[in-house]
């Protein structure tokens, strides 16, 4: 939960040193692909995985790091994005029900109505009337997550790491094309990257999306789902720490308010089956 928790201060240490957004998440999955790729056995998946993975490949490899990054880049307050992020776990059993038919409990409700309630109470901190459209921009993030997570139930039978790979190939081609119409010419770009970008964006590319995620997927082989998923809770809680090293923001009441309603709530919706 660390290095998924860094991903937000790190971001935002990447894009203030020279790292245009887009470009950003671009390269990151660049990278996800070059490691992942020589571990892959290529075989062509059945006809029936080509839709949801190619969905779960735009969803999570474009859409996913493409809103984080502009959100983080215009982003003067970190503290917000970072939980406004958790709103992934209640788009996607939101989507799931819609898409996947999947029962919705009472209880479920419940704790997603409170954790959008949390996020009502972070709107009404004076500090966020400059972070409207960062915040906008999370929760596009959030959805796009969410809907990666639909996609995701459809393709267990696939290996993680073709999988991860695919998606890192897809999002690296949309992204790069994405950036040389709206940020200008990438290869211009490349080249005034500084070293502690490259630093960023390695770590986002390596520590982050493999070892951060495979990490999950290794617990998940030895303990069940239900009690590894309510620790992806704890990533905020990770990353607000960072922050507070990093940039010395220190968030307000309101903010810490809001955030441990939305963090309860999300840990309990993961915990509750």
């Amino acid at each position: 939960m660390f290095f998924l928790g860094s991903a937000y201060p790190i971001g935002k240490f990447g894009l203030n040193a020279s790292l245009n957004p887009i470009l950003f998440g671009a390269l990151r999955m660049g990278i996800v692909f070059l490691c992942l790729i020589p571990f892959c056995k290529i075989k062509i998946p059945q006809k029936k995985y080509y839709l949801p993975l190619l969905g779960f490949s735009i969803c999570m490899g474009a859409g996913v790091n493409m809103f984080l990054y502009l959100s983080l880049d215009i982003a003067s307050l970190l503290a917000p994005v970072t939980i406004g992020a958790q709103l992934s776990i209640p788009f996607a059993i939101i989507l799931s029900s819609l898409f996947l038919g999947e029962s919705i409990s009472f209880k479920k409700w419940i704790l997603i109505f409170t954790s959008f309630l949390g996020i009502i109470l972070i709107a009404f901190d004076p500090k966020i009337s400059e972070e409207i459209l960062a915040t906008l921009l999370i929760f596009a993030m959030a959805f796009f997550y969410g809907l990666s997570q639909v996609f995701s139930r459809y393709l267990k039978e696939l290996d993680v790491k073709f999988t991860n790979a695919f998606m890192g190939l897809i999002g690296f081609i949309i992204l790069i094309i994405i950036s040389q119409l709206f940020e200008g010419n990438v290869i211009h770009q490349l080249i005034n990257i500084d070293i502690s970008g490259w630093i960023a964006v390695l770590y986002a590319g390596a520590i982050i999306s493999i070892f951060g995620h495979m990490m999950m997927f290794y617990l998940y082989k030895f303990y069940p789902v239900g009690m590894v998923l309510p620790f992806y809770a704890l990533f905020p809680v990770f990353g607000l720490l960072l922050i507070f090293l990093i940039f010395r923001e220190i968030p307000t009441l309101i903010m810490v308010t809001g955030g441990i309603i939305v963090i309860t709530s999300v840990f309990l919706l993961n915990k509750t089956r």
